[in-house]
């Protein structure tokens, strides 16, 4: 079971997980809020053990009756609300959805895996975040598993809520759970309204490239693939009832990531003359002017200076390395973009929802 799997991240993963294990039957449930869109899993739709449910991980016994219908051994807990800006104006969801909905998973895995010894071998895994450790000062080492949690947004409170849940059903009924902590991710599917995205999407649009303060602040970015390849290694390798840290080794900050992202996008315009015709509108990127876009807005509250994730404990106990180097990931993430417009625009204008609504209707 995949949950959130109809996001990004999760997409991501379904798709990585299927390749690599096409014999696995994988159950993406997701409940297909805003970040939710079904056109994210078209490329495994067809794979006769795909299987996608529509649900809210807050409804227990829906849980529990899907991981006794599909006979599922593995939970991969990616469902979650995830953007800071909005935990900032409406906490409350972030509240419902990332501690009382994992609190309810947790719980249908306990019944069905362990009181009805439906499982004996089981794995829950939960996806975190780096943002539960807190904030670092430039010199500051990187985070490790063992840093303490200093959460300073309420998206990141609830994430640090939720990995101690995590470990405390490991804890108090045995529960063989692993976690992992990750660094910013990026590449196909990636929501508009986050850093990389919005600024890709902007520059086509010509619109404006906003940029937090001073811009300085300081991201640890991983490769989605990267990332599910990371997670692979902990399900596969991983211990029960450890943590596991996830990073890129690519420490960039916000306003050297849009000016880099600003460059390449008027070096593929340069490259491509079919680019100018299809984004027409994008005046600045087909006079090589990007940058002249970058505006700088009032900083959000709370907003953390640096992370950075120490990942050589996934390195040494579960031979991980990230594959991609930040230049590699950004240009095929930028190419992803420029060849799937639709997907963008969908997301964009709203029209994704409408196709939704009328698949459930």
């Amino acid at each position: 079971m995949v949950t959130g799997g109809a996001g990004f991240i999760g997409a991501n993963f379904v798709h990585y997980w299927m390749e690599q294990h096409p014999n696995d039957l994988v159950l993406v449930v997701d409940a297909l809020t805003y970040a939710g869109n079904l056109a994210n899993l078209d490329p495994v739709q067809q794979h006769p053990n795909f299987l996608f449910v529509q649900a809210n991980i807050c409804d227990t016994s829906k849980m529990e009756q899907l991981l006794r219908e599909h006979q599922l051994d593995t939970i991969v807990h990616l469902a979650a609300e995830s953007h800071v800006d909005r935990s900032i104006t409406g906490p409350d969801a972030f509240l419902e959805t990332n501690i009382i909905g994992t609190h309810s998973l947790l719980k249908a895995a306990r019944q069905v895996w362990i009181t009805e010894g439906r499982c004996a071998q089981h794995r829950f895994h939960h996806v975190s975040t780096d943002e539960v450790y807190g904030t670092l000062e430039p010199d500051d080492p990187a985070f490790t598993e063992n840093t303490p949690y200093a959460p300073n947004s309420p998206y990141a409170a609830s994430k640090a809520a939720s990995d101690h849940l995590v470990r405390a059903y490991h804890h108090t009924y045995g529960l063989q759970v692993t976690t992992s902590n990750c660094s910013n991710n990026y590449g196909p599917y990636h929501f508009p309204e986050k850093l990389i995205p919005l600024i890709i999407t902007n520059i086509l649009a010509d619109q404006p490239l906003p940029v937090y303060g001073d811009g300085k602040q300081v991201r640890d970015w991983l490769y989605v693939t990267d990332h599910a390849r990371g997670i692979e290694k902990v399900l596969l390798q991983g211990q029960v009832g450890e943590n596991y840290n996830i990073g890129g080794h690519n420490e960039w900050q916000n306003i050297d990531i849009v000016q880099y992202i600003c460059r390449e996008m008027d070096s593929a315009f340069a490259a491509d003359p079919t680019l100018q015709e299809r984004y027409s509108q994008a005046a600045s990127a087909i006079a090589g002017e990007s940058a002249r876009l970058i505006t700088y807005a009032k900083d959000r509250p709370g907003h953390d200076r640096r992370y950075a994730i120490d990942a050589h404990k996934s390195g040494q106990e579960l031979g991980y390395r990230p594959l991609e180097s930040f230049e590699t990931g950004i240009r095929k993430t930028l190419h992803w973009y420029l060849q799937h417009p639709q997907w963008w625009q969908s997301v964009m204008d709203g029209s994704y929802r409408e196709w939704i609504a009328k698949q459930y209707a």
